[in-house]
């Protein structure tokens, strides 16, 4: 049939982070339409679609171009990146798109086709191991606390002090902070010692600023610096909340893994969040949210989560 004879070439971006492992599971996942050169693809795919300058123009042109756009912060969309947009636009065949605010952005700069399809979901990566007990004694944190997790980066690339606006670093902290204020912090023997103490889990990478906000308000949290699937699989199950405070995402794929690991939730109006999340989870302030978790279904999860982008790639491939 003509999805098994068709060959795909994926882009990956080599940053070792969450995009190249999408890649790496494609391929393993679907060696027979796959293919490691782009010459010998029928369609190649920018699912790192910031990095599609690493493959030569003149194959680009040359072939049927899928481009991936994850997000469009407009605050950083300038000449330089409406230039860079408008280039890669003559080389690409349609777009592809994970939510619906992204789709709107995109349609405003091109006349291409533009598909909106879910993300797809490991299961066998992101999966319950353990107590919630277990695991807080296995990790060196605070059995009895209210864990707040966040797992992502919070500043620029050009310094380790300027906050990542679209990833919110300054709104979670202000979340967080006015947390403290509302559970409080009471010393052992207080008539109010039925109230847990708030504990911040942290991993990802570039997390400076909100340590330094943390520290400052005396706030307790642990940080992982890039810690492996594993342990971050079992870093969220140790967790009693995950606000998501970002301006901009294209997931943000927290919520996707907090769904399958049962994590609740409360969310700013971003990325798919309305597609997982009940509307009671979500605010612009997630203080007055409701923590809910993700609704992940089975059309998510691998083998089905695969088949709506086998089916995009072959309607590219026939365009």
């Amino acid at each position: 049939d003509r999805i098994s004879s068709m060959k795909v070439f994926v882009l990956p971006p080599g940053e070792s982070w969450i995009i190249d492992r999408f890649v790496s599971e494609w391929n393993v996942d679907n060696p027979e339409i796959s293919v490691q050169d782009p010459r010998e693809s029928d369609v190649i795919w920018l699912l790192a679609d910031n990095c599609w300058r690493h493959v030569p123009m003149q194959l680009l042109l040359s072939k049927k171009v899928l481009t991936t756009v994850h997000h469009i912060v407009p605050e950083k969309f300038g000449a330089s990146e409406y230039a860079d947009f408008v280039a890669r636009d003559a080389i690409t065949t349609a777009y592809h798109v994970f939510n619906e605010r992204t789709q709107i952005l995109v349609k405003s700069l091109t006349r291409k086709p533009i598909y909106l399809v879910n993300y797809w979901v490991n299961q066998s990566i992101w999966r319950n191991t353990s107590s919630k007990h277990d695991l807080r004694k296995k990790h060196g944190l605070p059995i009895d606390s209210y864990l707040c997790g966040s797992f992502q980066r919070d500043t620029e690339g050009c310094d380790l002090v300027s906050p990542k606006l679209e990833k919110g670093p300054d709104l979670l902290a202000d979340f967080l902070i006015a947390s403290k204020r509302e559970w409080g912090f009471w010393p052992k023997g207080s008539e109010c010692m039925s109230l847990k103490f708030l504990h911040v889990v942290l991993a990802g990478w570039r997390r400076q600023y909100i340590i330094k906000r943390l520290e400052d308000a005396k706030i307790g949290y642990t940080y992982f610096e890039r810690p492996s699937q594993e342990t971050l699989n079992e870093l969220y199950q140790t967790l009693d909340l995950y606000p998501v405070t970002s301006r901009h995402e294209g997931g943000p794929q927290s919520l996707i893994e907090c769904g399958l690991l049962g994590v609740p939730v409360v969310s700013r109006p971003v990325g798919i969040a309305e597609q997982v999340l009940p509307s009671e989870a979500i605010a612009d302030d997630v203080s007055i949210a409701t923590p809910r978790v993700p609704n992940i279904d089975v059309e998510w999860k691998l083998p089905a989560g695969y088949k709506k982008y086998r089916d995009l790639l072959s309607l590219i491939v026939g365009v």
